[in-house]
């Protein structure tokens, strides 16, 4: 048994010498997150702690499990004593050092009642010789499994985070084909130098952010900006690093490399706004440090008073103990992860995903949910919602889906869905008329597809369709214009649908008392028009992805904000919000970044996600009240002596029993 304790100490010993030699060769940044070496420590600390700890409870549990003891009753207690000793002094050495420091700095903690109980519990197994209280030691060593266990799911939470971070750096292009003289030649990434011209091919990133100085293209942004049609790049235009060039080939000058670039920034911003929170364990941590001191007093001045007054040693320290033994922080270690753990279940099984336990708290405060618009009010994705028509509208389809067919643009693809042709029509002279539409002849008629901007170009007349586009326009709709051989045949308008859920569940939350935002990179006419489908009153256009987090800063000023969104320049604004809620079919940084995660991506679970808040919180706060319930009666009869501490024991199995079966009564909450 010796050797075991020694082996653990030199294997922990071994390992923190590791892990500083290791910090202090990688220094503290993106490609060795300290989170990592964190998680192997809890880790490593887990196993060895519970593989200690199954022995006791065989051994504790041996008599009921096999009706017979495994080992002889009176080498019990000194090799659970052993086998406890690594568990608790050198796995939970760091949680003990804190708890017991907290005793002389008057600072009481979680740390405190965990370092308080398994401390005292243990020295009862070499008091038990004595015969003045029975043997707690093998519980002791439980107290602290269990503690290590979730510390090591904490550090897991944690270092998915930091992970994250390594998916954004992940995003950018690895290497660069940039002009020198008239070669082309490939370079990674990191050599590529202001004024460097790249060239970027279709389907492929564009490696940094830069300025068109050749070419003409459409670019998908939608990773940065979140919006869903792509944006139309001519010479001068500014293009941003780790966006998808989409059909056009483009000569791009790099003006901004490494630490400067857009995608730099974002993530810059994402480590910076973390906010500070209030994480609900604080609660429990506030009564702890009134809590704790009294215990301690009380138990002191009940010895002392026991020992003047009736001179029995082994009575006074009894009853000591027992008042001590009543306060074993099981039942409010228990309170606030068993209450997590039922509604993070209940959560998960509607889809709505509780990522930080502090969310539960500061949910309740909430007065004002913040919407981001594309990918979370709406579908983020282009569809045809109007077919206008002077023709046959089979007939129109047929012209239009021809020629959109052999468009590369999301909008082109959004009409050929919709026209779901059988068989396509022959079109000669296509072109592509980049920032208006596309032309090109089927037989002998020149069909011409685009904006007012090419019919004017084209000279098409347009009197006798303006209100139609007028109304398609302030419907925030992107209007295609078909006109054959000079004359407009039909109108057909194109829209990034909202999600079937939106408006009941904004309704919702209006009908609640919450003030509902939208806050979006789109113009105001479009904003507008979807804002007033489903029933949001206020909305903020035209924020770039970088300002989101500020804006977001600014409504806190009038209450706790929670900020619903999916992208990547969501990110910022979800973590500076009080609670962020991640829609589930987003980005991977956009989740990480969200308190709350929203599977399904229906807007309905932010209305449940809500309830189920509101719902575990309270549930929080009984178990709370129950984990100290049983002190508040049981404390009295411990100090009155009426009170064995085997009953102490008892009334704390109790206590934690009451609390994780109130836990388990949330699941009968209507969310």
């Amino acid at each position: 048994m010796i050797y075991i304790i020694c082996f653990v100490e030199k294997e922990m010993k071994e390992h923190k010498h590791n892990m500083e030699m290791k910090d202090e060769h990688d220094g503290h940044h993106h490609d060795a997150p300290i989170e990592d070496s964190e998680i192997k420590d809890w880790k490593r600390k887990l196993v060895w702690s519970w593989v200690l700890t199954i022995p006791i409870a065989i051994l504790m549990l041996s008599e009921r499990l096999f009706g017979a003891m495994i080992i002889p009753e009176k080498y019990i207690i000194p090799v659970i004593l052993i086998l406890g000793f690594p568990v608790i002094f050198v796995f939970g050495w760091d949680t003990i050092k804190g708890g017991l420091r907290g005793l002389f700095t008057f600072y009481f903690n979680m740390d405190s009642l965990i370092s308080l109980g398994t401390v005292i519990a243990y020295v009862t197994g070499f008091l038990s010789f004595t015969g003045i209280v029975l043997d707690y030691s093998g519980v002791a060593a439980m107290i602290m499994a269990f503690f290590t266990t979730g510390k090591y799911v904490e550090a897991l939470a944690r270092g998915r985070a930091s992970r994250e971070i390594m998916k954004l750096l992940e995003l950018g292009a690895k290497n660069a084909r940039i002009l020198k003289g008239k070669e082309e030649i490939e370079i990674p990434i990191s050599e590529v130098k202001i004024g460097d011209v790249m060239i970027i091919k279709p389907g492929e990133k564009i490696p940094t952010d830069g300025i068109v100085v050749k070419g003409e293209s459409a670019v998908d942004e939608s990773m940065i900006t979140g919006e869903s049609m792509p944006v139309d790049k001519l010479k001068g235009s500014n293009v941003i690093g780790a966006t998808i060039n989409q059909d056009g080939i483009l000569y791009v000058k790099a003006s901004k490399i490494g630490k400067d670039t857009f995608l730099a920034h974002i993530i810059k911003l994402v480590e910076e706004a973390q906010g500070t929170k209030v994480p609900i364990q604080r609660l429990a941590d506030k009564i702890t440090s009134i809590f704790v001191p009294l215990i301690l007093a009380l138990a002191i001045l009940t010895f002392a008073n026991w020992f003047i007054f009736t001179g029995d040693l082994s009575r006074s320290l009894g009853v000591g103990i027992a008042v001590l033994v009543i306060a074993c922080p099981c039942a409010l270690g228990l309170a606030t992860p068993t209450a997590l753990m039922v509604g993070s279940g209940m959560g998960a099984k509607r889809g709505i995903l509780i990522r930080k336990g502090e969310a539960i708290q500061t949910m309740k405060e909430v007065k004002i949910v913040v919407f981001d618009k594309t990918g979370t009010i709406t579908k983020g994705k282009p569809e045809v919602t109007n077919v206008y028509s002077k023709i046959k509208e089979n007939y129109l389809l047929e012209i239009v889906g021809s020629l959109e067919k052999l468009s590369e643009h999301p909008i082109a693809k959004a009409i050929v869905n919709y026209a779901n042709l059988k068989k396509y029509l022959k079109v000669n002279g296509f072109k592509t008329l980049r920032g208006r539409g596309l032309e090109g002849k089927i037989g002998k008629k020149n069909i011409v597809i685009g904006n007012r901007t090419l019919m004017k170009e084209k000279k098409i007349l347009l009197k006798d369709f303006e209100s139609v586009i007028n109304d398609y326009e302030n419907q925030g709709k992107t209007t295609m214009i078909i006109a054959e051989n000079g004359k407009v045949l039909g109108i057909i308008g194109v829209a990034d649908a909202i999600k079937e859920d939106s408006v009941r569940a904004i309704a919702e939350l209006n009908e609640n008392g919450y003030k509902t935002v939208m806050i979006t990179g789109d113009n105001e006419t479009t904003a507008k028009a979807i804002a007033k489908q489903v029933g949001i009153k206020e909305v903020i256009a035209n924020v770039l992805p970088e300002d989101k987090a500020k804006k977001v800063e600014e409504l806190q000023e009038k209450g706790f904000v929670a900020f619903v969104g999916d992208g990547i320049n969501d990110a910022p604004a979800l973590k500076q919000s009080n609670v962020g809620i991640a829609i589930g079919t987003g980005t991977d940084i956009a989740i990480e970044a969200g308190d709350i995660v929203l599977a399904k991506g229906s807007l309905e679970g932010v209305v449940q996600g809500i309830n189920l808040s509101k719902a575990t919180f309270r549930k929080i706060k009984q178990n709370l009240f129950w984990a100290f319930a049983y002190n508040v009666i049981a404390i009295p009869l411990a100090v009155a002596g009426l009170l064995h501490p085997v009953i102490a024991e008892i009334a704390m199995a109790l206590s934690s029993i009451t609390v994780v079966t109130n836990a388990n009564l949330l699941r009968r909450s209507k969310i």
